[in-house]
């Protein structure tokens, strides 16, 4: 644990001791970071404390399972080769200023059907500015896991094909300080990278929680459980040393 995830730790402890109120709502303080109050709850995140960046066409939160309904032609992509800009896909986000720290969510999409559905998890930092990763429907031999990076208004998407029977699927999410790692798992225990990236506007506080959309004419309901916030997972590089400035 780092020494400010500590002092923080500490500091949402002594504050639950003298209020008695361990799971103090987002809206109860200017800036609650859900990082370290999860760590000091032993990973456990409070849905209270989760904020929508847009809201779904419907969405249920009850004992840990959160369901979100898609509305069609709901879309996250800026620019790059289809030059057009969507950016009205549900984001259900919490927020930090932890440099270090790591994000797991399990997802279940079986009632995907239709092209480009898709459901995971996500940095939303701005129009310009974010980071997703999930299993994108396209049709009932193949789908794709993929993620998408996007600096300074442009994304790309790099993606890999899996069978089109795969319809839960766990992800992680990890920081060290303004670079992130994406990994992805079928079983919740062993994680394989999808991505490593450094994200420009990720200097300081940032957001980060689940999506869903359906950028063509359909709807599904994406089903989300097993959060939970961690100690970085991805450890520091061992290999060969940096540059010298």
């Amino acid at each position: 644990m780092t020494n400010i995830t500590k002092l923080l730790c500490l500091g949402l402890c002594l504050c639950a001791v003298a209020c008695g109120n361990p799971s103090q709502k987002a809206s109860d303080t200017e800036f609650t970071d859900s990082v370290a109050e999860a760590l000091a709850c032993g990973g456990q995140i409070d849905l209270d404390q989760l904020q929508w960046t847009r809201e779904p066409a419907a969405c249920e939160m009850k004992d840990g399972v959160i369901s979100i309904t898609t509305a069609p032609h709901t879309d996250l992509w800026q620019r790059t080769y289809y030059h057009f800009r969507n950016d009205n896909a549900p984001v259900l986000q919490m927020k930090t200023r932890e440099k270090f720290f790591s994000f797991m969510v399990k997802t279940d999409f079986t009632q995907s059907h239709q092209r480009f559905d898709q459901c995971g998890i996500v940095m939303y930092l701005d129009s310009d500015n974010w980071l997703k990763g999930s299993v994108e429907f396209e049709n009932e031999e193949f789908q794709h896991l993929g993620s998408v990076a996007t600096n300074n208004g442009y994304s790309d998407w790099a993606t890999t094909a899996i069978s089109a029977d795969v319809k839960t699927m766990w992800y992680r999410l990890s920081r060290r300080e303004d670079d992130f790692c994406i990994e992805c798992s079928t079983d919740g225990i062993n994680f394989s990278q999808m991505r490593v990236c450094h994200m420009y506007a990720a200097t300081d506080e940032i957001s980060f929680g689940i999506y869903a959309c359906s950028p063509e004419e359909s709807s599904f309901t994406a089903v989300f459980t097993d959060m939970k916030i961690t100690e970085c997972a991805w450890k520091a590089h061992d290999g060969q040393q940096p540059d010298e400035e």
